[in-house]
């Protein structure tokens, strides 16, 4: 009895150890003011200054509405905002500190300001049921590529390790909501990130970041939604993101547009992506987003690794883009991007497309350069439909150097599938529906090869007569098509430019063609 007695007021003296230990500052006591007249920055940093020094904490932001200029956290803090606290960023510029970075980037090429900043930190998290509004539609846009520069980030981290980001609500950023730079052990959960009242309103940024969980995000931005980057040597690597909400008029999922470093061993899955249901301010995009997955590198970088699955999707213009290109842009004045990239070993399964755009998807590569081993499965689009033999006849330009975007090439000659400079790529179970009548094939194959079609399903087409064309394009497999009228041919080859195709075990209308123009 005794011994058990003892063990009790060990434990209990522990508890309270660990409760000394994990100190809360909060902010009223250092002299912040719950009054938006009153710039804070002074109190709130002397406490997360106090924090840092003392062995570190919880620096509290209680339930008020609270403005502040720049803040630097600092190692082993954690900034709380408890429910019905606000967190405003000035709209004066003299209340933002300039700051250049020690790590080097193509975003880091000069001093920049942002409301919340970390650097080199350990063990730091900002978390609790508050807000933070960076009241960035004050902050007008003056140039190019001058977010950062004169529009704060609401928070960027850079080089830190073991951070948590949960549960809190970020809105109104003067350009990218938070970006994690070269970050490693990084949690982001059950945010609320509302940004669409300026230009460059990406809701998420992690770029060149290593060991990172992403989940519960419900998210609308103008901009681009849940985005990877690499805009330094550095790779996105070993990253899952799951179970979010995704409003965009841009790209829902993105992996670039800046990817010198690439991206390798990253997961996504459980998501939903869906049109805001906020109509106005507009900068960018599409009302309904311009595509819902986008994969691309343009900058010298290799994507490998890539697991994409369960994802519902309501609109978007081009629903999977997939590009390598040759824009080279370098992340450090001075230095050449001689190479060009690759994408290789990506899956993408269980994707279901309502209100899709004309444009279509595509998977395009470069010459000598293809994009090599796509796996597409389990893939239902409904797409606008409309298009014409023009959009069919019409030759699509190669602009290896120009910004990558699903719409980049205009409405393309297929309202499924186009795909360009790619090699072993399979689709297995994929249906697409247009919802107006297309004079365009479902599938357009140019200088592609080793292609495998299982189960492509043409049912319930408004008007289209091929279901696919190829042209130079060579060994390709076609396993039970299901065909339905008014389908004429299955496949048409443009002239003795493609060989090696195989079809088998399928059943056609009887006015149906299997193969046409094939010498």
């Amino acid at each position: 009895m005794k011994s058990t007695a003892l063990i009790g007021c060990i434990f209990t003296l522990l508890l309270c150890v660990g409760k000394l230990s994990a100190k809360e500052y909060n902010i009223l006591d250092y002299g912040a003011v719950a009054d938006t007249s009153v710039v804070s920055t002074k109190a709130i940093q002397q406490a997360i200054d106090d924090c840092g020094t003392n062995g570190g904490g919880s620096v509290l932001v209680p339930s008020g509405l609270f403005k502040t200029g720049s803040l630097f956290l600092k190692s082993h803090v954690n900034l709380h905002l408890e429910t019905g606290a606000v967190l405003y960023g000035s709209k004066d510029l003299n209340d933002y500190q300039k700051i250049k970075p020690q790590y080097i980037s193509l975003r880091t090429q000069e001093a920049t300001i942002q409301l919340i900043y970390a650097e080199n930190l350990t063990n730091v998290s900002i978390s609790g049921f508050g807000t933070i509004d960076g009241q960035g539609a004050v902050f007008k846009k003056l140039s190019w590529n001058d977010e950062g520069i004169t529009r704060p980030h609401l928070l960027r981290f850079i080089t830190c390790r073991n951070v948590l980001i949960e549960n809190v609500r970020l809105q109104n950023s003067g350009c990218w909501m938070q970006h994690y730079l070269a970050c490693e052990d990084l949690q982001i959960r059950g945010l609320k990130i509302f940004n669409r009242n300026n230009y460059n309103n990406d809701a998420l940024d992690l770029d060149g970041c290593r060991n990172v969980t992403v989940s519960d995000l419900i998210c609308d931005s103008d901009d681009d939604g849940v985005t990877l980057k690499s805009t330094s040597p550095r790779p996105c690597e070993n990253i899952a993101i799951t179970n979010c909400v995704i409003s965009s008029r841009c790209n829902a999922i993105k992996m670039g547009t800046e990817s010198n470093g690439g991206f390798r061993n990253i997961t996504i899955s459980n998501c939903v992506v869906k049109p805001s249901t906020i109509k106005e301010p507009t900068f960018y995009g599409k009302p309904t987003g311009s595509s819902a997955i986008t994969l691309e590198i343009v900058d010298g970088g290799k994507m490998e690794g890539i697991s994409i699955d369960n994802i519902v999707v309501d609109g978007t213009e081009g629903p999977i883009f997939i590009r390598l290109g040759n824009r080279a842009r370098t992340y450090q004045k001075g230095l050449i991007i001689d190479h060009i990239g690759e994408i290789s070993d990506v899956s993408i399964s269980q994707i279901t497309v309502r209100n899709g755009g004309k444009t279509a998807c595509s998977i395009t590569g470069q010459p000598s350069f293809p994009v090599r081993n796509i796996s597409l499965s389990d893939i239902q689009v409904q797409t606008a439909g409309g298009g014409s033999l023009d959009d069919f006849e019409r030759p699509v330009e190669h602009l290896p150097k120009d910004y990558p975007e699903s719409t980049m090439f205009g409405f393309l000659p297929a309202y499924g599938f186009y795909v360009r400079y790619a090699e072993n790529i399979q689709f297995r179970n994929i249906s697409f529906q247009s919802m107006r009548e297309e004079a365009r094939p479902t599938y357009f194959f140019e200088q592609a090869e080793n292609i495998v079609m299982e189960s492509p399903k043409f049912r319930n087409m408004q008007g289209g007569e091929i279901g696919i064309y190829m042209k130079e394009t060579d060994d390709v497999a076609i396993l039970n098509a299901q065909v339905s009228e008014p389908l004429k041919t299955l496949v048409r080859c443009a002239a003795a430019e493609t060989s090696n195709i195989t079809i088998f075990g399928s059943v056609l209308p009887e006015n149906c063609q299997k193969l046409e123009g094939e010498k």
